[in-house]
């Protein structure tokens, strides 16, 4: 395995303080304080608190459509569509759950062009899980309930994943796959 640059180093040390804290109250001083280094230094590696925002958010951005997109034009059904999108949120969740905190709670500070690129990708992403959802209502693979409850109960526990997961201590990441499919494809009745 490759050593990690000091750029990704940096990346993952900011992921942490915007989880905590919040994009809007870290500082570049903080950065630097966390990692034991002088702020100055910092700018060796990237050009500003908001590059490194827009690397942490737009990264797993793209890591979810790339997903998405192998899962829309797989040969499967819906359920097993559905299933591999749970997998890819635990799988990405178990990764970096600190970068998914800054993707769900600082992605309106983005700048311009990567808050336009960002909101797109979101929206299709939502959209290709909501057809399929679609199609597999369609199909009698899934029960007829409201589509935009589904979507919204489905990515919501999906979306929030790393906010609850990292303090679950005897919990395998095998089973919390297998169990959040079940429960969330299947109910608890």
């Amino acid at each position: 395995m490759k050593p990690e640059s000091r750029k990704q180093e940096i990346i993952n040390a900011a992921s942490i303080l915007f989880t905590e804290k919040g994009y809007s109250a870290v500082t570049m001083r903080d950065l630097a304080k966390a990692m034991g280094i002088k702020a100055a230094s910092l700018y060796n590696h990237i050009q500003s608190k908001q590059e490194i925002l827009s690397t942490i958010i737009i990264d797993l951005a793209e890591e979810f459509t790339t997903g998405m997109n192998q899962i829309i034009n797989s040969d499967v059904g819906s359920i097993q569509k559905l299933e591999n999108i749970i997998s890819l949120h635990v799988d990405v969740t178990l990764r970096n759950a600190d970068g998914l905190g800054s993707l769900n709670s600082d992605w309106m500070h983005l700048e311009e062009e990567n808050l336009i690129y960002f909101e797109k990708m979101r929206h299709d992403y939502e959209e290709n899980f909501r057809n399929i959802v679609k199609k597999g209502v369609e199909k009698g693979e899934i029960k007829p309930y409201n589509i935009e409850i589904m979507v919204f109960s489905t990515l919501s526990t999906l979306r929030t994943l790393y906010l609850w997961y990292p303090n679950q201590k005897n919990i395998d990441s095998d089973i919390l796959k297998r169990d959040m499919i079940s429960v969330l494809l299947k109910g608890v009745v």
